[in-house]
């Protein structure tokens, strides 16, 4: 058959253009087929951390929390039980460190306990952060985890800062001059505190060690206690101590001021997760069930070797348990709380009415009885009672890691706390003259009088 030359050439083209069409085809489906495999193959790029708004709100709710423990909590808890011409002057101390505190905190502590220190961040943090520099109201603190302001992270710290020399000034309440109050308070929380916040939760040599302390075991209590008992030691008794009826002026305040503690406690303890999560609830839980247990514990010691259960004694041993369960809020579970409470609420009962009476020392509000015994509990309990079903960091606790934690920080304060009150005491002297201290420190030092 003779086909035209035309339809030759047309056939041709038509031929190849479906022999193309195909081949694009086949192409097109290859890297259809390829490119899911290619994305699979290639690593995800790692999302770009989003502020956490529940975490954030839970985190400003709890600074405010642990901001009330000192002002007004422990400034009416201390407040209450001295004696009333020393009212003013223990509530003007507990209102003066949160204004000091808060100064250097911005300036300085946040950044040394925070900060990344380079070769001796094992001791301390750095200077890059003095006075917030750099910090931004996009900054994150723990970027993919908490998700919380860096700014609100700061001011979550500085309450602890606040309370902890705070709670000191229960050992030396009712003879101390106020102006050495502040040299005191302002080098002691810089030298003292700063460093071992740092060592524990600011990526020091204690954290790195698996010394394990939830919310300020180590950090606040042992460190506030141990002070406090040197405090009373260098500083000496009262006039008038052992002789002179020296029993609270009001506990009305005293029951106001621990019961505004109990309340803080939760931002404290819970707030310590940085998160609102299932363990911020169990810290809030394992607050509670200590707390009620070490006040009935301290109630039912006291009546049986005093024969009266006092208010006093209730509301001393709720404290006790709020104490002895902050570093293992967050590693124990609600049985392990209980027996921490039950434990803390009767050895704090010795230590504060039983040992002090014995060695002769005055810890005019129970500073070291309560706090340092208490914190002391509480540390070496978290390393018998850790319960990794509540916290997987509870698979490394260990008794001998928390000895050791709370070693170190019974050294490093009782030396340094030394040194700096005989700093002090060289530049303007301790104690406020006898008749001063016999007049009270509410006119002596600050002219005024509760009518």
């Amino acid at each position: 058959m003779n086909i035209p030359s035309t339809l030759k050439k047309t056939g041709r083209a038509a031929l190849l253009g479906s022999l193309a069409l195909a081949a694009l085809g086949t192409v097109a489906a290859f890297a259809q087929e390829a490119a899911p495999a290619a994305a699979a193959a290639a690593p995800a790029a790692a999302p770009t951390p989003v502020l956490d708004t529940g975490n954030t709100a839970w985190m400003l709710t709890s600074t405010a929390l642990v901001l009330m423990m000192t002002i007004p909590g422990l400034a009416l808890f201390y407040g209450g039980m001295v004696r009333k011409k020393n009212v003013l002057a223990t509530i003007m101390q507990s209102f003066a460190i949160t204004c000091l505190v808060t100064v250097l905190w911005f300036m300085f502590g946040y950044s040394l306990a925070f900060s990344d220190g380079g070769g001796m961040n094992a001791y301390l943090g750095g200077t890059s952060k003095f006075f917030h520099h750099g910090i931004t109201t996009s900054s994150l603190w723990l970027p993919g985890v908490a998700n919380i302001p860096e700014f609100v992270f700061s001011m979550f710290q500085m309450t602890f800062a606040i309370i902890t020399p705070a709670l000191i000034a229960g050992a030396f309440a009712e003879r101390f001059k106020f102006s050495a109050l502040l040299i005191f308070m302002a080098l002691w929380l810089l030298v003292v505190y700063v460093p071992i916040a740092h060592w524990v939760w600011g990526g020091g040599f204690l954290g790195t060690a698996g010394v394990l302390d939830f919310a300020g075991g180590t950090v606040v209590h042992i460190n506030a206690g141990v002070a406090g008992l040197v405090c009373a030691l260098v500083l000496g008794k009262r006039e008038g101590y052992g002789t002179t009826n020296m029993a609270p002026h009001n506990l009305v305040y005293s029951v106001i001021g621990a019961s505004l503690l109990w309340v803080g406690w939760f931002g404290f303890n819970a707030g310590s997760e940085l998160a609102a999560d299932g363990l911020a609830g169990a810290a809030m839980l394992n607050t509670q069930v200590a707390t009620a247990a070490a006040a009935l514990a301290w109630m039912f010691a006291e009546w049986i070797v005093a024969k009266k259960p006092s208010v006093l004694g209730i509301i001393s041993g709720a404290v006790a348990g709020l104490v002895a369960v902050t570093p293992a809020s967050g590693f124990v579970n609600p049985t392990g709380a209980f027996i921490v409470g039950i434990v803390a609420g009767v050895v704090c009962y010795l230590s504060a009415v039983k040992v002090k009476h014995m060695f002769g020392y005055d810890d005019s509000l129970d500073a070291f009885g309560v706090h340092g015994v208490g914190g002391i509990i509480g540390a070496l309990l978290t390393g018998v009672l850790a319960d990794p079903a509540i916290n997987s960091l509870s698979s490394g606790a260990s008794l001998g890691k928390q000895i050791y934690g709370v070693a170190v920080t019974i050294v490093w304060t009782a030396i340094a706390t030394f040194v700096i009150l005989y700093i002090v005491k060289a530049l303007v002297g301790l104690r406020p003259t006898t008749q001063e201290e016999v007049e009270g420190l509410d006119i002596s030092q600050h002219g005024e009088v509760v009518p």
